[in-house]
């Protein structure tokens, strides 16, 4: 159950709240733009790498960003691909700009983005229509990527998993250090690049698509922050990894069959993808795995930080190694 709090003039939900915001403080950063005046501000559930907040005004509700990893100069990427994917008609926030034509901002120190706020709410428990939905709403996102002139390298690609190991050899056990090692070996065997390559989100997960209420159809794509050029079926597999997997960190076949074929209405996978396909959910838990023990070793400090089980996806990539998942099995 969601519980809030009332810290002064500023109404929190319980988060990773890295910045705080007060009411003032944001009264006054929104006389940069012609939205109207501050009508109600909280803070938004689940988010682990950014402050994010509610913001509603007189002319309308919208999402706020402050931005703890990333400088100034790293967002206009971000701002100007969702403008791109909005301006194509795929459902996502669109950035806000201020009085001077600018989407960046800063606020309390930190480069701010202010989004319009999408209809719909996250799910937690997932239906094979579900997740047929979410295979249709990526490969739009893919399509409507096209013709984007920006590129991103993967800031969670392969030069990251071999750095961000070396941070972390000395808080992991050696179990999990030898099955980093040697899976990071593995993938550099790999380069997939006669794969189709483009815009990917990165970071599709369950709270970051939107559904309307009692509904299979989603509204909304959320939290572009991952988004980068990259193998496009390593998306699939990111969002695969997160959409079909169970408790007991295998993935759910009936809802992976409807997630590649949402994807795919079709159902033709080329040779080259479907033997790459192993490979990519094997690079997806990886990639995971790694940014979860990050947030659970090297915590930011705030209000409250909210972390993940990363166990649960070093047992999902052991799960791959040791009994893999086939296109040609699931449609």
């Amino acid at each position: 159950m969601r519980r809030t709090l009332l810290c002064g003039d500023t109404l929190h939900v319980l988060m990773s709240v890295y910045t705080t915001v007060t009411r003032a403080q944001l009264t006054e950063w929104l006389k940069n733009y012609s939205l109207g005046e501050l009508q109600h501000m909280q803070g938004i559930l689940s988010g682990i790498e950014n402050t994010n907040y509610f913001v509603t005004t007189s002319q309308g509700k919208y999402v706020l960003t402050l931005f703890e990893h990333m400088g100034a100069a790293e967002l206009p990427y971000y701002a100007q691909l969702m403008a791109h994917l909005a301006g194509r008609g795929f459902a996502c926030p669109m950035p806000v700009a201020n009085c001077h034509g600018e989407f960046i901002g800063e606020l309390n120190g930190k480069p701010a983005l202010l989004v319009t706020c999408l209809a719909g709410e996250s799910v937690v428990h997932v239906s094979p229509a579900q997740c047929g939905q979410v295979g249709t709403v990526l490969a739009q996102l893919h399509l409507a990527g096209q013709g984007f002139s920006q590129r991103m390298l993967n800031p969670r690609g392969p030069h990251w998993w071999k750095s961000y190991s070396q941070l972390l050899r000395r808080k992991v056990s050696p179990v999990e250090l030898r099955l980093i090692e040697s899976e990071i070996d593995f993938q550099a065997q790999h380069a997939h690049a006669d794969l189709p390559h483009g815009v990917i989100h990165g970071d599709l997960f369950r709270d970051n698509v939107l559904f309307k209420q009692l509904s299979s159809s989603a509204s909304g794509v959320i939290d572009f922050y991952f988004a980068c050029d990259d193998v496009l079926l390593l998306d699939v597999a990111v969002t695969a990894n997160d959409w079909c997997l169970r408790p007991d960190a295998t993935l759910d076949v009936e809802q992976l069959a409807a997630l590649l074929r949402g994807y795919r209405s079709d159902n033709k996978y080329s040779d080259a993808e479907k033997v790459a396909w192993p490979i990519l959910l094997r690079a997806a838990a990886l990639r995971t795995w790694l940014g979860r023990l990050g947030y659970n070793h090297f915590p930011l400090q705030g209000e409250m930080t909210f972390t993940k089980d990363a166990g649960l996806y070093q047992r999902l990539l052991q799960q791959h190694i040791d009994a893999p998942i086939h296109i040609d099995t699931l449609i």
